[in-house]
């Protein structure tokens, strides 16, 4: 894994969050479900990107080019993010999908694998926005020893060869600890929001 604190200032930072609102007004939040269960996630979730991550109780996890509640297509990817997969990853192809995942304080991810692509050579880049989290790194098996680390807004962090397909997740969120997305429309709560490039499939 490689990490690059405060590779966005608070300007690029602030540009950025105006796009995603642009995105989020195309392509709106949803809640994603857990398959077979169909649990709501605590996270909210949209995407921008030729390719979008969706899950339901009913199809699990996949990758779709439309919205699943207004059968739209994603926005495109800002060219700010697609620069920095082309300065920091070493993969020649581009990303396809641009997850945009929003915690409010109380939010988490558990431990998981990104393992819905079709192309595991390439990288996944995550940029993080707001409010500081708690970041855990594990293995490629899900029992395998953890590692803890906070990662701040503006941080950018890449899981890429031997990390590509480590568990990894969100333990808590520390509220108010940025005031980035304070007064926005989409974000009246504050909180974080994380976006993660993938390339989807195989060149």
């Amino acid at each position: 894994m490689r990490i690059f604190p405060g590779t966005l200032d608070k300007n690029a930072q602030s540009e950025l969050l105006n796009q995603i609102e642009a995105a989020l007004d195309v392509a709106p939040l949803f809640v994603p479900r857990m398959p077979r269960t169909g649990r709501a996630f605590s996270v909210r979730m949209s995407n921008m990107g030729s390719l979008g991550w969706v899950s339901d109780k009913e199809r699990g996890y996949r990758y779709q080019t439309l919205h699943p509640e207004t059968d739209a297509p994603w926005a495109p990817i800002p060219q700010s993010l697609l620069t920095l997969w082309r300065e920091l990853t070493d993969y020649p192809h581009g990303p396809e999908a641009c997850l945009i995942n929003y915690y409010t304080s109380d939010a988490k991810m558990g431990l998981h694998q990104d393992r819905d692509e079709e192309d595991f050579d390439a990288p996944v880049l995550s940029v993080s926005l707001g409010d500081r989290a708690r970041f855990r790194l594990g293995g490629q098996n899900r029992k395998d020893k953890t590692s803890s680390m906070d990662i701040s807004s503006g941080d950018v962090l890449i899981l890429e060869k031997q990390t590509r397909l480590a568990f990894h997740g969100i333990d808590r969120i520390y509220p108010n600890s940025s005031n980035l997305l304070d007064g926005r429309q989409h974000f009246p709560d504050g909180g974080r929001i994380n976006l993660t490039l993938r390339r989807v499939t195989k060149p």
